[in-house]
């Protein structure tokens, strides 16, 4: 799944969760796909060199390899989000990095913190909220909709084992 648990190894006071969207084509994958596409809409061509019609079919192919080109570039930086979740002993922190650049934040003691799930209803289904300080913040509405239970498990296992830590 597209999240990451780190742990604060010296303290055990504090995790980190991180959530990016899946890439289901990586970078390599790109430049492969583009390639091949390149080279696919350009091999019919070899029979029409040095004819006229070469040049009237050219720019319309080219055309098509620049489409497919921006399109992937797009989804690509629309992809570009990340979420940090940070659980102290006193606080939680949301932390969303949007594909622009710009960044919303969130705070709450962690005692009041109330994560929520709604299976219907949301803009996705299973959709996932963090309420408190006055606020509801969605977390990880990117992932996929068998993703999204998966996380609100783990993270509601995690908070309230958080909130109430074994007694030695």
């Amino acid at each position: 799944m597209p999240y990451k648990w780190s742990h604060n190894e010296q303290s055990g006071s504090q995790a980190c969760l991180t959530l990016w969207p899946y890439s289901s084509l990586p970078s390599k994958g790109f430049v492969g796909f583009i390639a091949v596409t390149f080279g696919l809409i350009i091999l019919p061509l070899f029979p029409l060199l040095g004819t006229a019609v070469l040049w009237g079919l050219l720019p319309f192919l080219m055309i098509t390899i620049t489409a497919v080109w921006v399109a992937l570039s797009r989804s690509y930086h629309d992809r570009n989000i990340l979420e940090t979740l940070t659980v102290t002993k006193d606080d939680v922190h949301l932390v969303r990095r949007n594909p622009k650049g710009d960044q919303q934040e969130w705070d709450c003691n962690v005692y009041w913190a109330k994560l929520s799930i709604y299976t219907t209803g949301g803009p996705v289904a299973n959709y996932i909220t963090l309420t408190g300080n006055g606020r509801e913040v969605e977390i990880g509405a990117f992932l996929s909709e068998e993703e999204r239970p998966a996380l609100y498990s783990e993270l509601s296992d995690f908070l309230a084992d958080f909130k109430n830590p074994p007694r030695h």
